[in-house]
């Protein structure tokens, strides 16, 4: 066989060829590699990566501050710490070295119910089992935290030497619990089918934007699909911290004002309901109270907003602007005659009828609406009103002009726009205009009702309720949210005037609907509402009727500081709104007024103290205490007592102290004293002692002068 030997040239070429074929062949592997990856084994390289993957995450801002008009906390955010141990970090020997001692710091100050073998058992399987996010508590206090980071292994350093793992959380706290707590309200994240979401209610919603914050970066490890752990515990971008919010709320007035409704809704058997206190100058919520049954109707919770969110038929408390629509144009004056034809009228195919039989036929406008008569305030609209289009037109552009067909526009999300009829409506009929003004075929929320009765006591002028006055950054000041002008004026001052005195009839007055609260101490001036809640339903099938008593009104009438709204919804018992709503508006009015000094009349204000020669009634007690409150009054008195006790008898017009002896192992006369003195005395004599109502003791069970040692118990009754 020959062989050609080859020429340098070609040798070359050869090579160069070989070269070539071989580079073609390794980027033709290549180029099928990368099409592997990328087309058949892409999806689980990418899931593996994910395992280990490091990028950066949002992390949190610490939520601001909601705070009461004095400094309160109502809501605030603390933090706590949830604390893993990644197993794998540690080397083994390291592990086996510091596993009995890390057990025994754990069961000390850790797991108090667990013994240091069960602690070290736990760890020992944690390591065999290579766990990355072992749990070691999900809620710890910076200062265990501070103690966990001393304990042996998790002293090494950070996670990468130590394994420990920090995350550090914020829990919303609500100092106060159910105190304002719906109109507070919360923020929290809950599962979705889409995923997590955050849910917010309240002023926790309305301010999110200023309470939220700004989020801040960090580095994060993802340890399992969702399981995402910070790298280190310092932020790569720190997040800035909410802002705080300062509220109207007074959390005295608040405080009064939820006890008040929920006695109520406790005696008469009530579903739900809601009070709020407005300071009728600035438009100020200084109390906003919201009771229902929880969802297992097993006690009562702020669980929804009634006041800002349920609209319903106000009732008669909508029977001002009635009134006050008509005296407006002129139609009636309180002083005119309207025929009540004893509390009973027709109304084209409807049978108006009062709540209770009066019996009354001519009576004056303000004793109709004093009496809270439905068929006088319907015959007088229906007169002047009802007869045209342009005259319910007419009525409705009245309720317009005193602001009644607007929203609030209250920084509280979830409130619903009043429901006011217009007479172009299909639904509009012959017999609206007699039912609107009485409260029915009209809806309206608490808070709305409130905010024109608070303008009736402000003289006319509306405000905008406001329930928030001031954004604050670490306790400095940063945006001030003053009192907001709603309308100048919502009624002449003649029907402002007019409709005041009536208001404060209704209470006065023997005859009112709410005199049950009328005090002599300050005037109130307010109106009571009762509403069926089902009126169709009872009269075309017959159910029994559901009803929703409420009351509205403010004081000192004369000088109005508070106007307050009280809805009471379904009681099973009382119905009427002067039984069920009244008396919690007057605990409230009561609380506010012992508050605010500067409304107090004087005590000389319009006649002499003592008339007649009268002298107050003295006490019974010690003579060093009666000499001690004759001196600090300047009154004339005389001391003719030789006993520690004494009683102070009336002579002509002077004060004299007599005796009043106290004998061992015999029952004292202790009527007429303190409570402090007859248990004094009584205790020390070894009797047991009964109490019944308040006051100074006006009797005794067991007479003065018997044995002690035939009395265990004595009752003393107080007035």
């Amino acid at each position: 066989m020959k062989i050609t030997k080859l020429t340098p040239k070609q040798d070359v070429l050869w090579r160069i060829y070989l070269t070539f074929a071989l580079m073609g062949f390794i980027g033709i592997l290549i180029m099928g590699r990368i099409a592997s990856i990328q087309y058949f084994e892409g999806s689980q390289l990418r899931e593996k990566a994910e395992q280990e993957h490091i990028a950066l995450k949002d992390v949190k801002a610490p939520r601001g501050n909601i705070l009461a008009d004095d400094g309160s906390l109502l809501a605030t955010s603390l933090p706590y710490f949830k604390v893993h141990w990644d197993t794998k970090v540690v080397p083994r020997d390291t592990f086996d070295k510091y596993v009995d001692t890390l057990a025994t710091c754990l069961a000390t100050y850790v797991y108090t119910d667990k013994t240091p073998g069960l602690c070290r058992q736990e760890l020992i399987n944690a390591r065999d089992s290579s766990r990355r996010y072992h749990p070691i508590l999900p809620n710890v206090s910076y200062i265990l935290l501070q103690k966990i980071k001393e304990f042996p292994i998790f002293s090494m350093g950070d996670r990468l030497k130590s394994g420990l793992i920090v995350e550090q959380m914020a829990k919303r706290q609500y100092p106060f619990k159910m105190l304002a707590h719906r109109t507070i309200g919360y923020s929290r994240v809950v599962q979705t089918a889409n995923g997590p979401d955050t849910l917010s209610v309240g002023l926790e919603r309305s301010f999110d934007d200023v309470l939220a914050g700004e989020q801040g970066k960090q580095y994060m490890q993802r340890l399992s699909k969702d399981l995402w752990v910070p790298v280190d515990d310092i932020s790569k971008i720190e997040p800035r911290a909410g802002q705080d919010i300062v509220t109207t709320i007074d959390v005295n007035i608040q405080d009064v004002t939820e006890r008040a409704l929920l006695e109520s809704l406790q005696q008469y058997e009530g579903e739900h309901g809601c009070a709020i206190v407005m300071d009728v100058k600035t438009g100020a919520i200084k109390a906003i109270a919201n009771i229902g049954f929880n969802k297992e109707r097993t006690e009562f919770w702020e669980n929804y907003n009634y006041a800002v969110g349920e609209r319903t038929e106000p009732g008669s408390t909508f029977k001002l602007a009635s009134i006050m629509a008509l005296m407006e144009d002129g139609y009636v004056k309180p002083t005119d005659t309207v025929n009540l034809n004893e509390g009973r009228w027709q109304f084209y195919d409807e049978t108006m009828e009062d709540a209770s039989y009066h019996g009354l036929r001519l009576t004056t406008v303000g004793k109709a609406f004093e009496i809270s008569s439905n068929v006088g305030i319907a015959k007088l609209t229906h007169k002047y009103y009802n007869k045209s289009k342009e005259g319910q037109s007419q009525f409705i552009q009245r309720l317009s002009d005193m602001v009644l067909t607007q929203s609030t526009n209250v920084d509280i999300d979830g409130e619903r726009e009043p429901y006011i009829k217009d007479p172009n409506n299909s639904d509009w009929s012959g017999i609206t205009i007699p039912w609107m003004s009485i409260g029915y075929e009209s809806e309206l929320t608490p808070l709305q009702m409130l905010t024109f009765y608070s303008a009736v006591a402000n003289g006319g002028q509306m405000m905008k309720p406001q329930i928030v006055t001031e954004i604050r950054s670490y306790g400095s000041v940063v945006k001030k949210i003053p009192p907001k002008v709603v309308k100048r004026r919502i009624a002449s001052e003649a029907t402002i005037q007019a409709a005041t005195d009536m208001l404060k009839r209704v209470v006065a007055s023997p005859k009112g609907t709410a005199h049950s609260i009328y005090t002599p101490r300050y005037d109130i001036a307010g109106k009571t509402g009762t509403a069926i809640m089902n009126y169709k339903a009872h009269k075309q099938k017959g159910e029994a009727k559901r009803y929703r008593g409420s009351f509205a009104g403010f004081f000192p009438a004369d000088n109005p500081a508070y106007a307050c709204v009280v809805v009471i919804t379904n009681p099973r018992t009382g119905f009427y709104g002067g039984r069920v709503a009244a008396p919690v508006f007057r605990k409230i009015a009561d609380y506010c007024y012992s508050l605010s000094l500067g409304s107090h009349k004087a005590l000389n204000a319009d006649e002499a103290v003592y008339t007649d020669a009268t002298l107050p009634r003295l006490p019974v007690g010690q003579k060093e205490d009666l000499n001690y409150i004759m001196k600090e009054l300047n009154l004339p008195f005389a001391d003719s007592s030789a006993t520690p006790w004494a009683v102070g008898m009336i002579r002509n017009d002077s004060i004299n102290l007599r005796s009043r002896n106290v004998q061992k192992d015999v029952v004292p006369n202790v009527v007429g004293m303190g409570l402090k003195d007859a248990l004094f005395l009584l205790e020390n004599n070894r009797l047991r002692v009964r109490v019944l109502g308040v006051g100074k003791v006006k009797s005794q069970s067991v007479p003065a002068g018997r044995s002690i040692q035939s009395v265990q118990t004595i009752t003393l009754v107080l007035g």
